[in-house]
Parts: structure tokens; C-alpha cells; sequence
């Protein structure tokens, strides 16, 4: 099988993670499609070859192995990769709408088309809700399906059409058991990472609310505080007052001043 498409999307859906979510990328290709391709398929390559009964009863050791492997391991794991993958290639067609968008209308629509707020921000958080389930559902089809992580280098198999309780035995039994083990591990560990991620893109989202709110909060009682420029401009303007008739007040100019102090200074 290749893997090169899943890898080019998961590169390019690379570039508007976040931290956490670079992580995750990282555990998928280097613990999870690395092994899968460089072991795993050889170990499961020829299964139901390698599965042999003690019986010449035709169609016997068939249903034995139908019965012990309802869906194979190895693609039951394939698949999980593809449906946890997959999901991150939403955030990259949202980007990549938010282009097409700015295209359109010939102008800047956003500070950073990548950047997760608005609508990329519900992308990202179903992205990362269909991750965590694909994985939980996986985990829980190998353990319900295969009645565990253990792999039995005998099985005791009573199907039909085997004539009494046959023996099967398992080649690479403990071979399959040890990456079935790291498969689950990693499956913990990137449910483990998204679900951070998802707290950490929702706190972040939620301060980055509380820090807007509390600037414009700030923002009004500063200018609430200060006195207005009117008035400030009229009580520089203002000058001296004197008190008429009406008892309103009227500015004094320097004129009607002047002849009260030629005769005070001739007085001096």
C-alpha cells in the first residue's frame, strides 16, 4: 500500500497546527505509519497461510481462521490510520477556502489565513472531535473483535465444519502481540494529544475573548475620566469676567481697564 498521499496531506495540514498538534503529526508518521510500513505488513503478510489446524476436514481451518479474524488486524490498523488522518484535511480545505475567498474579491480578508479563530476555529475543533472518536472506536473494535490485545499461540476452534475441537496454532504470535501493543500505546497517546490540544485551542480562545473585553472596559473608563476638549478649550479661551445687571458674565476688555490705571499710576 502507499502512503505517500496520506503523508503529503498530513505535511501540508503541517503548516496551521499548533504546537501540540505538530506533536500529534509526528507521533502519526514516526510510531504509527513508519512501523506499519517497515514491519507490521511483512509480520501480517501471509496470516492465514501461516494458520494451520490439526485436521484434514476441508474447510475446516477456514472458518477457524473467519472466526479467530473476522476483519484482519493489519487492515483493521490501516484503516484506523486513514480515519484518523483524514480529519486534518479539513483545517487545510478551509485555508484553502479562505484563499479562494480573498481571490475572489482581489483584497485582504484576513490577518493570517491560517490563523485558528472565526470559522477554521469550529473546523478545527470537529477535526480534532473526529480524531479523538475514530481513535476511541478503533481501540475499542480491536478489543471487543480480537476479545483483547493478546494474540494465543494455540487456539481451540469447535466450528463448523470441523468434525470436534480442532488445535490452531498462530505463527509470530508474540511477534503480533508486541505491535499490537505499540498500536494501542500510540492510540492512547494521540487521544491523549488531542484531547490537550482541544483544551489548549479553547482556553486559548477563550482568554483571547476576556483580554479583548477587558481592554475595551479599560479603553471606556480612560475616556470617561478625562475632561472633554470643549471644555477645556473654552476655559482656556476665557477671560476675565465682570458681573452686569442680569448677573450673567461678561469678559472685561483691556480698554475699559487702561483708564483706571493711568489715574491710579498719576495718583502713585
Amino acid at each position: 500500500m502507499n502512503w505517500g498521499f496520506l503523508e503529503n496531506v498530513l505535511s501540508g495540514v503541517n503548516r496551521y497546527s499548533t504546537v501540540i498538534g505538530r506533536i500529534w503529526l509526528s507521533v502519526v508518521f514516526l510510531f504509527r505509519i513508519l512501523v506499519y510500513v517497515a514491519a507490521a505488513e511483512q509480520v501480517w503478510k501471509d496470516e492465514q497461510k501461516d494458520f494451520v489446524c490439526n485436521t484434514q476436514q476441508p474447510g475446516c481451518e477456514n472458518a477457524c481462521f473467519d472466526h479467530l479474524y473476522p476483519i484482519s488486524q493489519v487492515r483493521l490498523w490501516a484503516l484506523q490510520l486513514i480515519m484518523v488522518s483524514t480529519p486534518s484535511l479539513l483545517v487545510a480545505l478551509h485555508v484553502a477556502y479562505r484563499e479562494h475567498r480573498e481571490t475572489k474579491h482581489k483584497r485582504k480578508l484576513y490577518k493570517d489565513k491560517g490563523s485558528i479563530d472565526g470559522g477554521l476555529f469550529c473546523t478545527y475543533i470537529i477535526s480534532l472531535v473526529f480524531k479523538t472518536t475514530f481513535e476511541v472506536g478503533s481501540l475499542l473494535a480491536f478489543y471487543y473483535l480480537y476479545n483483547g490485545f493478546d494474540v494465543p499461540i494455540l487456539h481451540l476452534c469447535s466450528q463448523s465444519p470441523c468434525p470436534n475441537t480442532v488445535d490452531c496454532y498462530i505463527a509470530k504470535a508474540k511477534e503480533k502481540k508486541i505491535f499490537l501493543y505499540i498500536m494501542g500505546c500510540t492510540s492512547i497517546l494521540c487521544i491523549a494529544l488531542n484531547f490537550t490540544e482541544l483544551m489548549y485551542i479553547v482556553w486559548k480562545q477563550l482568554w483571547r475573548r476576556f483580554t479583548r473585553r477587558y481592554v475595551r472596559r479599560e479603553h471606556k473608563a480612560f475616556n470617561y475620566s478625562r475632561p472633554s476638549v470643549s471644555n477645556v478649550n473654552t476655559f482656556a479661551s476665557g477671560g476675565p469676567t465682570a458681573n452686569t445687571e442680569a448677573g450673567s458674565a461678561q469678559p472685561v476688555s483691556a480698554a475699559e481697564n487702561q483708564p483706571v490705571q493711568s489715574q491710579r499710576a498719576g495718583t502713585d
